[in-house]
């Protein structure tokens, strides 16, 4: 083995500490183990952040962990969630759960982002919660369980929540701010391009575990319409190399009609200074985000590692994400693997889109930030990609600090020097981040569980709307 061994059982006892147990059945994880100081939330289970746990258990054999994790979320899923006297969609799932104690008893809480700071929507929990029940099925064989009834209406739910009828004519899901990962006003509402991978691949899971029948055949329908018009809409429209930033650079404004070559009005006086600097010869990535008049440009990890394992960019816009990581290595992953965005946002830019956020000062936390937890996401991108060396690199870095830092949050400074002013030790989802990565990459076959092929089953659709964009 190329990693040290001990640090991983180091992980592995550390992860083990954090089980919730819901009576003597374990349900999940705490997000944080820190002693030193108040506990908050951080003692509950967050289910996009158990996501990383869960295949840690899956693959050491735990399988119980995770099937009692979804079926006691699946549960939660039809609790009461209101606030202002106003009722979330059914289908939500919770952004946390916590055991609490009464007359005796036990019983779970949930919250909805009623009770979370800005009360931001979960929005991502449902794509996590599918993603999560196929990696479970795929790793042990357990259909039956995503066959019961209570599961064929708990994705149902999720599906009729997700491809309601709305106003927005995109195909991509329209979101408020900080409902994902970046959980805190940062700018990022709208069409963020980690919503849309989530959403990319939890469409893909939905319709590996729907039961056959007729409910199904119609759903299947709905499904790979909607997967094919989003998969052409990210990879036309999102995709920005140095070709296309020329053509977004000479754009004219103002274009009216079908034949428009502008489609969103994008203005190229909105291009920010450092993007042409900053941009490879050789590599490319996804948008961050995209709308009428807007594109945003920042460079999204979980957005752009995950469209590379579900395989919503073409094999060559995956090699060119990793081309972009590699040669911007230092600002991409630094001292710490790897950054949450880049670049921070600063001045008056900070002010309006932060709000003034004192935890998002730039280079820490959401804004510029470095996340360990996302190294498992750039091992199964460079496994996936054959680009294993990227990730043996980036697991070094990560065993020079992370045990000797007691497993913080996240790191602040510009290339992730300084471990983060506000971050919690012991964070469990860093821990098992560490496990997972060096174990996607003793072990490849871990990959399909959480990663999917290029689709062939919506090409049909895809090839139509590409004919359809040549005749207009």
């Amino acid at each position: 083995m190329r990693t040290k061994s001990y640090l991983v059982e180091e992980a592995w006892k550390l992860l083990e500490d954090s089980v919730v147990y819901f009576g003597d059945r374990p349900v999940g994880t705490v997000a944080a183990c820190d002693p030193t100081v108040e506990a908050l939330n951080y003692d509950q289970c967050f289910v996009r952040d158990f996501v990383s746990s869960a295949l840690v258990f899956l693959i050491r054999g735990r399988s119980d962990v995770v099937r009692n994790f979804l079926i006691e979320t699946l549960a939660l899923q039809s609790s009461d969630k209101q606030m202002d006297c106003f009722n979330a969609g059914r289908g939500l799932m919770p952004a946390s759960f916590k055991v609490k104690t009464w007359e005796g008893g036990q019983y779970l809480t949930a919250d909805f982002g009623e009770h979370a700071i800005g009360r931001v929507t979960p929005v991502d929990s449902c794509l996590w919660w599918l993603i999560l029940l196929r990696a479970y099925v795929k790793a042990t064989g357990d259909i039956d369980l995503a066959h019961q009834p209570e599961f064929q209406q708990g994705i149902l739910l999720i599906l009729k929540l997700c491809l309601a009828d709305r106003f927005d004519m995109y195909p991509t899901m329209l979101v408020p701010d900080g409902a994902f990962m970046i959980d805190r006003r940062m700018g990022v509402d709208g069409h963020p391009i980690e919503i849309q991978a989530l959403f990319y691949a939890s469409l893909r899971a939905a319709r590996e575990l729907l039961l056959p029948g007729y409910k199904r055949d119609i759903y299947i329908q709905i499904i790979n319409q909607r997967l094919s018009t989003l998969n052409y809409h990210i990879r036309q429209y999102y995709w920005l190399d140095l070709r296309r930033l020329n053509e977004i650079y000479r754009y004219r404004g103002e274009e009216f009609g079908e034949e428009a070559i502008n489609k969103f009005n994008i203005y190229p006086d909105s291009i920010p200074e450092w993007v042409a600097d900053w941009m490879p010869e050789r590599g490319g990535y996804l948008a961050g985000n995209l709308g009428p008049a807007r594109m945003d440009f920042r460079f999204f990890t979980l957005g752009n590692l995950m469209s590379v394992i579900s395989s919503l960019t073409t094999v060559q816009e995956s090699q060119g994400i990793m081309d972009l990581i590699e040669q911007r290595w230092q600002d991409l992953v630094g001292y710490m693997p790897m950054k949450i965005c880049y670049p921070a946002v600063v001045d008056l830019e900070w002010r309006i889109l932060t709000g003034c956020d004192p935890k998002n000062v730039p280079w820490s936390y959401h804004n510029g930030g470095n996340w360990p937890v996302l190294l498992w996401f750039l091992a199964a991108a460079a496994q996936k990609t054959g680009r294993q060396e990227m990730a043996w690199r980036a697991i070094e870095i990560a065993e020079r600090r992370l045990s000797e830092d007691a497993w913080p949050e996240y790191y602040d400074g510009r290339n992730g020097r300084l471990v983060g002013k506000a971050s919690r030790k012991y964070q469990t989802w860093s821990i098992a981040g560490f496990i997972l990565a060096n174990e996607l990459m003793e072990n490849p076959k871990y990959l399909s569980w959480i990663s999917f092929d290029e689709d062939t089953e919506m090409q049909e659709w895809l090839y139509r709307l590409k004919e359809l964009e040549a005749s207009s």
